[in-house]
């Protein structure tokens, strides 16, 4: 293809199968005729699955989505399952359905659509022949019946049907013997038990489909009724299950396979422009088993007439009867296995005339077949039990011991040969569900833990290749429209490959390339949907896997993306709330650092003492305090630090200022232990009360005199007085109790005193000076803060208060706490 032009080059058609579920019984028997047919025609094929139509309810935007993006831009024609669409819309909802898909080629299945080719069976018909039987065969007059949904057209055809075969034979109809199910196994148990409830005598029940003709049996088991023995049973569809249950189902025969067949063959036709038939109506039959007491197994009616010896016999004329016999005694349309019956008695014809070993060869090549296309091979023990009443005739009648003992040995191993096949088909089956199971487990489990996209990417690169897919596209939405998609993972040919940056329409389903390789391709495509309403994008994978898996990877992968988004979404509400928390903190700190840095005081000035003071606010503005108050006899210095930081501390920073200031101006000489016990009681009552908050401060009042005499209370660090005449430092402790903490600190509150003498420095400090920490995390300390006042004693107070900030500054440049030094040196009156 290299060698000849883009626009020469032809390009293979894609048709779409839209239907409600991957894995039941008919969904599945109907996509694999679908698949086989897109084969022999050489066409891609998309499985598009949603759910059943709703005309309310929000799964109609969720899981149902992918209907809305199958379009020209994807596919060039389309079969619709309809049966699987119509139980809450019936066919009128489907016909209007269908209409967005004009003007594309179009087939329905299973219900006849005005219009639009339509590939059906006769449901009446059906349910008349199942009727027919137990009324006429078993003589049956108190048949109950299980109807599907009350919009399905097939469901009211067949439901029709049984009113008509009641009155074909005068038997009235009687509504007590009826009710109605969702074509399930759970809601055809509980439709049987609804009837048997209504204490009314049945003797036979007739079910629209076979999940609910098992549900009643199984309803029938559990009140103690044997099928049957008691009450007879017959279903409808005679999908898989029906033939090996136990009891084995009485069922009107649909070739499902061959409706999915024809659908896509009538839409190739059409793209062909070939005209076809608007209605398509393919045969149905009763198949008798055990359910209604007929079992299963072929009963030969005639032996053979003189049958001639092994190595010389022939089927001669009876050949087309025994076709026809093994045909029936299997149960399948011989064109599912490409005329199997017809091989096997040329086989047979071949080994009478001596050529030993060639049909149980055959046998062995239609076992292989039939395994493979879903035949419960068990039921070829009916060809066995067939061939061997039609060959063998018994000595007393003329046969030959020799031939019979020969045909017995033959019989024998191809019993041998049937049984062995059908176990490991179905070791085989549970096996691969078993895998499957431990697959989606620890995908799971995996999936479940990625909290990115990223992430995610990376645990699909390793899942998907474990689940045995070779082709797969992840792809989310890419705008609030859901307009286009953007692939987020993508896998060709077992590998994950970079998925391409640009966004594509969501019409087209998939990447660009991915449905149209040059290898032909079958593809299921699923929304990805969290519950009812959420859906972020769509998933488009390689069929040919076991069905459990599409529809669980769908969940695990939609579950994936909704964690993602929870955790991207909780990660922008966290970064939004710091950012908000920043800001208010910001704010905080820069008002609070206002307060601290407005209300310290404008003028430092008490008679006979040299002041300097300095507040530097961290970056996180604690409550430190401070403040030189002059009176006519002297004056007052106090010193405090709010536990905290921010807004809270400089409102709590600012009441203490307040308190202080107008408790001295009304008695300057007050006991600084009194002024600190009334100032608690206020501050306790504001900070506990009102502003429901639990600040409380350090706080040291030292009332100043004239001659020198310093009275003092309260909890601080200790003050420091660096003696003129020694040039020592001394460190007086204070031994009161925070305020704010108690409501009442009367009785541990006392004064104590000391005397300045002449040029003696007084330095007060907040913690933030002595608790700085450098690198090594070890603190400024009191020591290393006497150090340096003694070595600038004599020095304006000044330069000592610059000397302590430069060292702290140097021992902690980033000083996390509010750091405030007053320094004051006393001159005693001449």
């Amino acid at each position: 293809m290299t060698g000849e032009p883009q626009d020469k080059m032809k390009k293979r058609r894609t048709i779409a199968l839209v239907m409600d579920y991957v894995r039941g019984e008919y969904q599945s028997a109907l996509r694999i005729g679908v698949e086989r047919a897109a084969e022999a025609h050489d066409v891609n094929l998309v499985i598009a699955v949603g759910e059943t139509l709703s005309a309310h309810g929000p799964s109609e935007a969720a899981q149902n989505s992918i209907y809305r993006l199958v379009s020209a831009e994807a596919v060039d024609g389309i079969v619709v399952a309809s049966a699987t669409l119509c139980n809450f819309v019936g066919a009128e909802g489907v016909q209007r359905f269908c209409l967005d898909y004009a003007p594309m080629p179009l087939c329905s299945i299973g219900i006849p659509l005005e219009g639009i080719p339509s590939i059906v069976v006769d449901n009446g018909l059906g349910i008349e022949m199942a009727a027919g039987h137990l009324l006429d065969d078993h003589a049956c007059r108190r048949v109950a019946y299980i109807g599907g949904p009350v919009n399905n057209g097939e469901a009211r055809i067949r439901a029709d049907a049984f009113r008509k075969a009641l009155a074909a034979r005068a038997i009235p109809y009687d509504e007590r013997l009826v009710a109605s199910g969702q074509f399930t196994i759970d809601t055809g148990r509980a439709a049987m038990a609804e009837i048997l409830d209504r204490g009314v005598e049945i003797d036979a029940v007739v079910a629209a489909n076979d999940n609910m003709a098992l549900g009643a049996i199984e309803l029938l088991k559990a009140r103690g009724l044997h099928v049957p023995r008691d009450i007879l049973v017959c279903g409808f569809d005679d999908v898989g299950v029906a033939r090996y249950a136990k009891p084995s189902l009485t069922t009107v025969r649909q070739p499902i396979k061959r409706l999915g067949e024809i659908a896509l063959e009538t839409v190739v036709r059409m793209l062909d422009g070939e005209s076809v038939p608007e209605r398509n109506m393919q045969q149905i039959e009763l198949t008798r088993r055990e359910s209604c007491g007929c079992a299963y197994q072929a009963i030969a009616t005639r032996p053979l007439t003189n049958p001639p010896r092994l190595g010389a016999m022939s089927l001669g004329g009876r050949r087309d009867e025994l076709e026809r016999a093994l045909e029936q005694a299997v149960g399948i349309p011989a064109a599912s296995l490409d005329g199997w019956a017809g091989g096997l008695l040329s086989a047979l014809e071949e080994e009478l005339k001596g050529h030993d070993g060639c049909f149980l060869h055959v046998l062995e090549r239609v076992l292989d077949t039939a395994g493979r296309e879903g035949v419960f091979l068990d039921l070829f023990q009916g060809v066995v039990t067939l061939l061997r009443a039609r060959l063998r005739r018994p000595v007393e009648e003329g046969g030959d011991a020799a031939v019979n003992e020969a045909l017995e040995q033959l019989w024998h191993a191809c019993r041998v040969l049937i049984g062995s096949a059908s176990v490991r088909v179905e070791g085989r089956q549970r096996l691969d569900v078993e895998v499957a199971s431990i697959d989606l487990s620890w995908s799971g489990r995996w999936f479940s833990t990625c909290l990115s996209l990223p992430l995610f990417q990376r645990m699909l690169a390793s899942e998907m290749p474990r689940l045995h897919f070779t082709r797969a596209a992840v792809s989310l939405y890419d705008d609030a429209q859901r307009a286009t998609l953007k692939t987020l993972f993508l896998m060709e040919d077992g590998r994950a490959v970079a998925p391409p940056t640009e966004s594509f329409p969501s019409r087209s389903l998939a990447p660009p390339g991915f449905l149209s390789s040059s290898e032909r391709t079958s593809v299921v495509v699923m929304p990805l949907t969290f519950g009812d309403t959420e859906y972020f994008g769509v998933m488009a994978l390689n069929s040919g896997m076991n069905e459990m898996v599409y529809d669980a990877l769908r969940l695990q992968i939609g579950s994936a993306v909704k964690t993602v988004a929870l955790h991207r979404e909780m990660v922008r509400q966290v970064e939004l709330r710091e950012r908000l928390e920043q800001e208010s903190e910001r704010q905080e700190t820069a008002l609070a650092a206002r307060l601290q840095t407005t209300l310290v005081p404008e003028r430092l000035h008490i008679e006979g003492l040299e002041l300097s003071a300095a507040m530097t606010p961290a970056a996180e503005v604690g409550g430190d305090y401070y403040d030189v108050i002059a009176t006519p006899e002297g004056g007052w210095l106090g010193i405090g630090d709010v536990a905290g930081h921010g807004l809270a501390a400089g409102l709590v920073m600012l009441m203490i200022q307040s308190m202080v200031s107008a408790l001295t101006s009304r008695d300057p000489g007050a006991s600084p232990s009194e002024l600190l016990a009334a100032l608690n009681k206020a501050l306790y009552k504001n900070v506990r009360s009102r502003l429901k908050r639990d600040e409380h401060a350090t706080l040291l009042l030292l009332r100043y005199e004239r001659g020198g005499r310093v009275t003092f209370a309260g909890a601080h660090d200790d003050i420091i007085v660096c003696s003129a005449r020694t040039r020592r430092c001394v460190c007086i402790p204070s031994s009161g109790v925070w305020i704010g903490v108690l409501p009442v600190i009367d009785e541990v509150t006392r004064d104590a005193q000391f005397v300045l003498e002449d040029g003696d420095v007084l330095v007060l400090y907040s913690d933030g000076v002595t608790e700085a920490r450098n690198a090594h995390r070890e603190q400024f300390g009191l020591e290393r803060l006497c150090t340096a006042i003694e070595a600038v004693q004599t020095a304006p107070v000044e330069a000592i208060r610059d000397r302590i900030l430069r060292e702290v500054e140097g021992w902690c440049p980033s000083p996390d706490d509010d750091i405030t030094v007053v320094v004051a040196r006393y001159r005693a009156p001449a």
